[in-house]
């Protein structure tokens, strides 16, 4: 049975910094790549970020580019998101996915074969 475990979100003031943390584990596809994807209220879904587990490449939606940074664990099961820099617009439930889909397709959600549970992040200002 897949488990997809987040972690790391909660409250800060805008300027601050979060990480998030995901681990997935049971998984018994080629783990091509994990991400990140957040949903505000009333507003769509977007992909945020992701990395290719088998060379490390990644990608970041323009919004957060330059602030955020996600990276892999050494088991290569475990993605991160440094979040620097934070604005209230980036407020929004957090989810982690996992797949196996090649790059072109890592923003599209429904592409992902696993998928977390969210975390929460609020940034005040």
């Amino acid at each position: 049975q897949v488990q997809l475990v987040e972690s790391g979100g909660g409250s800060v003031e805008a300027g601050g910094s979060l990480r998030l943390s995901c681990v997935i584990s049971g998984y018994t596809y080629d783990l091509r790549y994990m991400a990140w994807f957040r949903q505000a209220p009333g507003k769509e879904r977007e992909g945020v970020a992701a990395i290719f587990t088998g060379v490390g490449t990644t990608y970041y939606a323009t919004s957060v580019k330059g602030r955020f940074t996600i990276s892999q664990g050494h088991a290569r099961n475990s993605a991160y998101l440094q979040m620097d820099n934070l604005r209230p617009e980036d407020t929004a439930m957090y989810y982690c996915v996992a797949g196996s889909v090649y790059a072109e397709y890592w923003y599209d959600w429904r592409a992902a074969n696993d998928r977390g549970q969210g975390t929460q992040v609020t940034v005040s200002s």
